[in-house]
């Protein structure tokens, strides 16, 4: 009897290896090598390029001209300056102004450079190592019920890489700076700044007080500096920011992995559409709609980039994975402006087959103060030679629908 089952079970088990094997692949509808058949996401889809502009930046306050991190809780965004300033400050969603400053006494800021956040603590990352000599790498606990009040109640969370044993490298030549890292069941996951090898190196440190070595995880080429992460556990999405070294900003999206596994699933670079901002922090409000805050940067008589946030809606990149409906756009409806307010220009993009169009710059007065043509899908629009004031941009022929230009 037991003879004569052997080959139905040597059947069966061959036919669930097969199908599992088919099932392995990139489920992700936007990948180039998007496979229907794929239940199991094996970390292979590939991406074309691709590119997104801010809906919208608002100017910071001076006092966080250095912002490096930022959450959003109880409707307010936090940041904090990258060094001496020991402040948290809480600023408004709509125009971006500080609220007030919350001192955290007793701790001090050596290079504070990312903040996160659970259901009790927010964690200060106080582990900016551009020199790559530090030996006093730390992440500060701090009780949320204690911000704000009068006691503040914090702790703190030393670590050190074993795999670094060389202290004395030059400034911005080191792969053991840390600007960016999240928090995670017992953990804290941490994003190097690869400076030497433009990568991201994963490390994990327990999220309890004490002394601890970081554990290596696993490494990924982004081509490129991170700066800041934000974690949507829930819906298994990490964003992080960063730059090149010709400070070309970017996001990059990781997505679609299993429990910590963050480099094993969908992983996609999105050009941010901001050149020379120096983009420092990341945070979301809803899990499609990000929040980017820049430092302060100038290379004068060029470059003078001011602080500032931005807003990105993530929903044509995330949405069908977050199981969205993500609409058509149409001709009302189809051009990112931005920057807005502006000084100088405006980028208009639109979908490929929407151009080329023609535009006009309407004044408050209802005349032409400017006209002409958009030629390709990212097109720039000088306003440097008008008076500052509010100005209505219509495109095509459709009268019905124009879009709010604050020149500053």
């Amino acid at each position: 009897m037991k003879i004569r089952h052997i080959p139905v079970l040597a059947a069966f088990f061959l036919s669930a290896f097969q199908i599992s094997a088919q099932q392995a692949g990139c489920p992700d509808r936007l990948a180039v090598n998007y496979d229907p058949e794929a239940i199991v996401n094996d970390g292979s889809c590939r991406y074309n390029p691709a590119n997104i502009a801010p809906l919208g930046s608002l100017n910071l306050d001076a006092e966080i001209s250095e912002t490096s991190g930022l959450i959003f809780r109880d409707n307010m965004f936090w940041t904090h300056n990258d060094n001496t300033d020991i402040n948290l400050y809480a600023i408004d969603t709509l125009y971006g102004k500080v609220i007030r400053p919350y001192p955290l006494t007793g701790l001090t800021n050596t290079d504070w450079e990312e903040i996160t956040q659970d259901e009790n603590y927010i964690y200060i990352g106080d582990f900016g190592n551009n020199s790559g000599n530090r030996t006093d790498l730390k992440v500060y606990r701090v009780a949320r019920q204690s911000i704000p009040g009068n006691t503040l109640q914090f702790d703190s969370i030393c670590f050190s890489y074993p795999e670094q044993v060389d202290f004395d490298s030059e400034s911005y030549d080191s792969d053991f700076d840390c600007e960016a890292f999240i928090v995670s069941g017992d953990s804290l996951y941490l994003f190097t700044k690869g400076w030497a090898s433009n990568t991201t190196t994963l490390y994990s440190v327990p999220k309890s007080p004490g002394t601890w070595d970081a554990k290596m995880r696993s490494s990924l080429n982004v081509n490129g500096l991170i700066t800041g992460a934000v974690y949507i556990g829930e819906k298994r999405v990490i964003v992080l920011t960063g730059y090149s070294e010709k400070l070309k900003p970017f996001l990059y999206m990781l997505y679609d992995f299993t429990g910590t596994g963050f480099f094993d699933g969908n992983k996609r670079k999105i050009d941010l559409l901001l050149p020379y901002h120096q983009v420092e922090a990341i945070t979301t409000t809803s899990g499609t709609r990000f929040f980017i805050t820049n430092e302060a940067f100038s290379y004068e008589p060029l470059i003078k980039n001011r602080q500032k946030i931005h807003l990105v809606d993530l929903r044509s990149f995330l949405g069908d994975y977050l199981g969205l409906s993500v609409p058509v756009p149409d001709s009302l409806n189809s051009f990112i402006i931005s920057p807005n307010p502006t000084n100088e220009y405006i980028l208009v993009q639109s979908l490929p087959e929407l151009i080329p169009a023609d535009y006009f710059l309407i004044n408050i007065s209802g005349q032409i103060v400017k006209s002409g043509e958009l030629e390709s899908d990212s097109s720039v629009v000088n306003l440097s030679d008008l008076s500052s004031g509010i100005y209505f941009l219509r495109i095509g022929t459709e009268k019905r629908h124009a879009y709010k230009i604050v020149k500053e």
